[in-house]
């Protein structure tokens, strides 16, 4: 699983489809709110973190079509199935993968973006917490929905419609306890459910993956 989890990372970044892409998409939609919705300092600060959020969500999906799509046109997915990992720990890798590709850095080049939406200083924090705890969920349901799509052309489009409604409860749940944290409101509720979808992604879905897989590949 380390050996596929470091082939992973290494594909991501020579292929140029990982963090740089992601991060790119991140800033040029933090750039452009401000001439969408005008300069005001206190309607930037207001919709500031559900912006970053909904921009950190479109940009995990712009790299989750390559996770097995890359494998199985070169042949790697079917050697990859044969091997004695079973396929939902590659599932699991390939989610890690993505996260440590995509959803790190979103998470870590927030704080510096929230700059350009004029976030107060007290948001900062809860806008990382928030991105750190959630977007590993994106990536988890991302990799579902990826080996939903495996082996169909052009199925990125297809791969959108059917994560984009799955990344609701998270995008709500984040973006709420960010809003709450930087007006000083409690948070314990929306950041419990957050983690608990978190954790319940990760607990389920590396299995319905591998079994899709499994089905695909027949």
């Amino acid at each position: 699983m380390k050996a596929l989890l470091l082939r992973d990372l290494r594909l991501a970044v020579r292929a140029g489809g990982g963090f740089g892409l992601s991060l790119a998409f991140f800033l040029i939609v933090t750039v452009l709110v401000p001439f969408a919705v005008g300069p005001e300092a206190d309607t930037l600060s207001r919709i500031g973190p559900g912006v970053l959020w909904v921009g950190a969500l479109l940009a995990t999906l712009l790299s989750l079509d390559r996770q097995f799509a890359l494998d199985h046109e070169d042949g790697a997915l079917p050697l990859i199935a044969t091997s004695p990992l079973p396929l939902e720990a590659v599932a699991l890798a390939k989610a890690v993968a993505h996260w440590l590709t995509t959803g790190l850095p979103l998470t870590l080049a927030a704080a510096p973006l929230g700059i350009l939406l004029n976030l107060e200083g007290a948001s900062f924090p809860w806008l990382v917490l928030t991105l750190a705890l959630g977007t590993p969920a994106l990536s988890v349901i991302g990799t579902f929905g990826a080996a939903l799509t495996v082996g169909i052309k052009r199925g990125g489009l297809l791969l959108s419609l059917l994560v984009l409604p799955l990344y609701v409860p998270t995008l709500i749940f984040g973006a709420e306890a960010a809003r709450r944290g930087a007006m000083g409101l409690e948070v314990a509720t929306p950041l419990l459910m957050l983690a608990g979808i978190t954790l319940g992604a990760l607990a389920l879905l590396p299995f319905a993956a591998g079994a899709v897989l499994r089905i695909n590949l027949r």
